[in-house]
C-alpha cells in the first residue's frame, strides 16, 4: 500500500508526461504482480463502487477527533474534498503496516460491503490506526468510490510498454474487455508472447479530433472519405469461435442488451470484427437518441419495448477479417471489403454507413445543411489512405460538426460543485419564459471562467430567496447564453423539453432576464416526430 501511494503521490505532483510514465514504470519494476494487477485496475480508471458515503467518513473523523459538526462542514468547504478533509482531521498513525495493496484491497477494503454500519466504522477507524496521510488519503478515495489520477489510458498504456518492451497497440488491446486484477493477469499484460488475444476481446478505438480549421486547410477533398455523424453508441461487433460479443465503447459488454444485433452477427464469418454505431432505427431511418436512452441500461427488454426501438449496428469500419487484424490496411481496403462482406450477408440489422459524395468542400457543406433533418451531427472525415488507430489522434480522422443550438436562459437555481470547487456554487439550473413564468429549462456548470464563477458565486450568497437542502433559489436577474447538441420532447421535465450536453457559452451582461428565450421559440426547434411503423 505504501509502495502505491507513494506512486499516487508522484502522479499528482507532476503536469509532465514524462514524469509521470517515468514513475509508473519504476513502480512496476518494483511492484509484485499481484500489487501491480491491483494498480492497472485503478490507474485505467476502473474502481469498486462506494462502499462508503463520504459523508459518514467525515463524520467518524469528526468523531474521533471531538469537534463538532459545524466545524467539520466549514472545514470540508475549505477543503473540498471529503477523503482530505478526514486526513487533516486524524491524528497520527499509531502503527505502520506493511500489507501490500492486493492485500489491503481484498481483505480490508471490498469485505466493508459485507459489514453493517458500525462493523464499518470500526474497520476504518482500524486502518487510519494502521496508515499514514498519503495511503489514508487513497484509502479513503477507494473506499469512497472516488479515486481518481490523472493518468490517461494512453499515458498508461506507454508506461507498460515502455516496462515490458512490448508494443503500445499490444498493451492497449490486452486492457480492453473484461479481465479481472490478478498477478496472472499482470504477467500476461506483460508478457512477450502477442498471439493472446482472447476470443471476446475488442480493439481500442480509434477516435477523430474536432475539425480545428476551415476544411480546406485539409486538402484535395479526393483524398478524403466523408460519413455522415450519427449520435448513438459506439460499439464493436466481435465473431469468434461460433460465438457473438457487442462492447461499447466505454468497454461494457452489452450483447444481451441488443438481441437482434446478437442475432444478426450469427450470419457472420468467424474472426470477424466490425467498428459502427448502435442506433434507435425503423423503416430505414434514425430515431432520435432520446428513443434509445429507453434501452440503455435496462436488465430486461420486453417485446413491446423490442418493438417499439428496434436497433441497428451502423457499420463504420472492418477490423478483423478472417481472424486476422487488418487494421493497419488503409480505410479505403478495409472499406471494400467491408462492402463486399454486407452485400454478401444482406442483413438490415447491419447496414453500411454511407458515404457522402462532392466535388468540393463548399458543395459538401451545402450537404452538411441536411444535418439536422437527418438527425445527424454532422460529417466524419476519414483520410482514405489511413490505418485504424488507437485512441484520440489529429491528422487522419476528425469530426465536422454543425453549430450546436444556442438560447439565452435565467440563472433560477445553484448548488456547489465538488472537489475543488466545493466550496462554490458551480452547478446551474436555468430557465427560460412559459408566458409569463419562468420554468426549468436545463442544468448546465461548464463554460464560466474561474473569475466569472467567483462573481456568480457572490452572487448566490448576496441574492438567495429559498433553500432546499443543498440547492438555493436565487432571484432571478443573471442571464447567460447556453448551447446543446439536440432537442427531444420529454414528459419528465416541466418545459416539456429535454437537451444533450448543455452547457455555457458566455455571461450575457448585455441582456435584462425579459430579453430570455420563450419555450414557444425553443419548442419550434424540435425535430417532426418520427412516423410509427
Amino acid at each position: 500500500m505504501r509502495r502505491f501511494a507513494a506512486l499516487y503521490s508522484a502522479l499528482d505532483a507532476t503536469t509532465s508526461t514524462n514524469e509521470k510514465i517515468a514513475a509508473m514504470v519504476r513502480y512496476f519494476e518494483q511492484a509484485p504482480p499481484a500489487d501491480a494487477a491491483w494498480a492497472v485496475y485503478f490507474l485505467s480508471g476502473r474502481r469498486p463502487k462506494r462502499l462508503i458515503p463520504a459523508q459518514l467518513l467525515r463524520l467518524w473523523a469528526a468523531e474521533l477527533v471531538g469537534i463538532p459538526v459545524w466545524l467539520l462542514e466549514e472545514s470540508y468547504g475549505a477543503v473540498g474534498d471529503a477523503a482530505e478533509t478526514a486526513v487533516l482531521l486524524l491524528p497520527p498513525a499509531t502503527t505502520a503496516s506493511e500489507r501490500s495493496l492486493r492485500a489491503w484491497v481484498e481483505e480490508r477494503i471490498l469485505p466493508l460491503r459485507q459489514l453493517d454500519a458500525d462493523g464499518q466504522r470500526d474497520a476504518v477507524l482500524q486502518a487510519w490506526e494502521e496508515l499514514d496521510d498519503a495511503e489514508r488519503f487513497v484509502f479513503n478515495k477507494l473506499i469512497t468510490g472516488a479515486f481518481r489520477v490523472g493518468v490517461s489510458q494512453r499515458l498508461l498504456t506507454r508506461a507498460l510498454a515502455d516496462y515490458s518492451g512490448v508494443d503500445a497497440s499490444v498493451i492497449a488491446h490486452r486492457l480492453m474487455g473484461s479481465w479481472q486484477p490478478e498477478p496472472a493477469f499482470f504477467e500476461a499484460l506483460a508478457g512477450a508472447d502477442t498471439g493472446d488475444a482472447d476470443r471476446s476481446r475488442p480493439y481500442p478505438f480509434f477516435l477523430a479530433y474536432p475539425l480545428e480549421a476551415e476544411p480546406e486547410t485539409l486538402g484535395d477533398i479526393a483524398e478524403w472519405q466523408v460519413e455522415w455523424k450519427w449520435d448513438g453508441i459506439r460499439a464493436q461487433l466481435i465473431r469468434r469461435d461460433g460465438e457473438s460479443y457487442l462492447w461499447s465503447r466505454g468497454e461494457e459488454l452489452v450483447t444481451p442488451r441488443y438481441p437482434e444485433i446478437a442475432e444478426a452477427a450469427e450470419a457472420l464469418p468467424d474472426g470477424t470484427v466490425l467498428d459502427g454505431e448502435l442506433l434507435a432505427w425503423r423503416d430505414g431511418q434514425v430515431l432520435p437518441f432520446a428513443q434509445l436512452q429507453r434501452r440503455i441500461g435496462r436488465k430486461t427488454l420486453g417485446k413491446k419495448l423490442l418493438a417499439e426501438v428496434p436497433t441497428v449496428l451502423l457499420v463504420y469500419d472492418l477490423l478483423e477479417w478472417q481472424g486476422e487484424d487488418i487494421r493497419d490496411w488503409p480505410l479505403t481496403r478495409r472499406r471494400a471489403q467491408l462492402e463486399a462482406l454486407l452485400a454478401e450477408l444482406d442483413e438490415p440489422r447491419l447496414p453500411l454507413s454511407e458515404t457522402v459524395e462532392a466535388g468540393s468542400w463548399p458543395e459538401q457543406a451545402e450537404r452538411r445543411n441536411e444535418s439536422r433533418d437527418r438527425l445527424v451531427e454532422g460529417f466524419m472525415l476519414k483520410r482514405r489512405n489511413s490505418p485504424y488507430r488507437v485512441g484520440r489522434r489529429r491528422g487522419d480522422w476528425w469530426k465536422w460538426k454543425i453549430e450546436p443550438y444556442t438560447i439565452d436562459a435565467v440563472l433560477i437555481y445553484a448548488q456547489k460543485g465538488s472537489g475543488r470547487r466545493a466550496n462554490l456554487y458551480t452547478d446551474y439550473t436555468f430557465a427560460v419564459w412559459d408566458g409569463d413564468e419562468l420554468v426549468p429549462f436545463a442544468k448546465a456548470y461548464s463554460g464560466l471562467t474561474d473569475a466569472e464563477i467567483r462573481e456568480v458565486d457572490r452572487f448566490v450568497r448576496d441574492n438567495t430567496r429559498e433553500r432546499f437542502g443543498p440547492v438555493r433559489s436565487v432571484r432571478p436577474e443573471l442571464v447567460f447564453e447556453l448551447a446543446f447538441e439536440n432537442i427531444q420532447r420529454s414528459n419528465r421535465h416541466k418545459s416539456g423539453i429535454a437537451v444533450r450536453f448543455p452547457r455555457i457559452v458566455r455571461w450575457r451582461h448585455d441582456k435584462h432576464i425579459t430579453d430570455a428565450d420563450h419555450l414557444e421559440t425553443i419548442r419550434a426547434m424540435l425535430p417532426e416526430p418520427a412516423e410509427s411503423a
